[in-house]
C-alpha cells in the first residue's frame, strides 16, 4: 500500500479531487456472486449429467436475470440509504431553524468530546454554526454516523451488474468453445477468477494479496462444491 505525499501542493491536489465513497464493494459483491452463482449452476447441472445446452441455457438466464436482480436490489438498498440521509438532513435543517441554541449545544458537546475546550471550543462552534451547510453536514456525520458523501444508487447498480456479467460469463465460456473437457476448464477459469478478485480486493485492504485471493477462492469453491454434490444426487446419466 503506497502512502500519499504531504507537500502543500500534493495535499491541495488530493483534497480538490471529487469526493466519493467509491464502488469497490459493489464490484467485489457483483463479481464474486456472478462467478459463484453461475458456476454453481454449471457444477450442479454437470453433476446431474445434463447436456451442454441445458448448462448454457440456465447459465445465461442466471447471468442476465440474477445479475439484473442483484443490480436492482443494490440500487434499491443504496437509494434507501440516500433517502434516509435526505430525511435526516431535512430534520436537521428544521431543528436549526427552530432550536438554534440547542443545535449549537450539540455541536459544543461533539467538539468537547474530541478534546476541544475553552476558547478553542467556542471558536469551533461559532465557525461551524456560521456556515449552515457545514453545520448540517457535521451533524449528519457526528450525530448520526453517516458517511460524508451521498450514495449514488445508479452507479452502484451499474457497477454491480457489470461485475456480475463479466465474472458470471467465465464459468460458461468453455462450453461455447471446442474444449476437450469444458467442465474442467470451467473449474480452472472460475478458480482463477476467484483468485483475481481476491487479489484485486487486497489492494484496498491491509491483508496480503495471497491471503485475500485464497479466502475468496475458498468461499467460491465451497459454494461450487455444494452445488456439484447436490447435482450429483440427481444424476440422470
Amino acid at each position: 500500500m503506497e502512502d500519499h505525499g504531504h507537500t502543500s501542493e500534493e495535499i491541495a491536489a488530493r483534497l480538490a479531487k471529487p469526493k466519493g465513497a467509491g464502488h469497490l464493494r459493489d464490484a467485489v459483491y457483483g463479481g464474486i456472486d456472478g462467478a459463484v452463482t453461475t458456476f454453481a449452476i454449471v457444477a450442479g447441472v454437470a453433476g446431474a449429467g445434463l447436456p451442454v445446452t441445458v448448462i448454457l441455457a440456465l447459465g445465461i438466464a442466471n447471468v442476465l436475470a440474477d445479475g439484473f436482480s442483484m443490480a436492482a436490489g443494490n440500487y434499491s438498498g443504496t437509494k434507501a440509504d440516500r433517502d434516509e440521509r435526505d430525511r435526516l438532513r431535512a430534520r436537521e435543517e428544521r431543528h436549526i431553524d427552530r432550536f438554534p441554541q440547542g443545535e449549537r449545544e450539540e455541536l459544543r458537546q461533539i467538539f468537547a468530546a474530541k478534546g476541544l475546550s475553552g476558547e478553542g471550543l467556542e471558536a469551533a462552534v461559532e465557525a461551524v454554526s456560521s456556515d449552515r451547510a457545514a453545520w448540517v453536514e457535521t451533524m449528519l456525520v457526528e450525530e448520526y454516523g453517516l458517511a460524508p458523501v451521498d450514495p449514488a444508487p445508479m452507479k452502484a447498480a451499474l457497477v454491480t451488474f457489470g461485475a456480475f456479467l463479466v465474472a458470471g460469463l467465465v464459468p460458461l465460456s468453455p462450453f461455447v468453445t471446442p474444449a476437450a473437457d469444458p467442465f474442467a476448464w470451467s473449474v480452472f477459469l472460475t478458480s482463477l477468477t476467484f483468485l483475481a478478485i481476491g487479489a484485486l480486493k487486497s489492494h484496498w485492504s491491509l491483508a496480503p494479496w495471497w491471503r485475500s485471493a485464497i479466502e475468496t477462492l475458498a468461499i467460491g469453491g465451497t459454494a461450487a462444491a455444494i452445488a456439484y454434490v447436490v447435482g450429483g444426487m440427481f444424476n440422470v446419466g
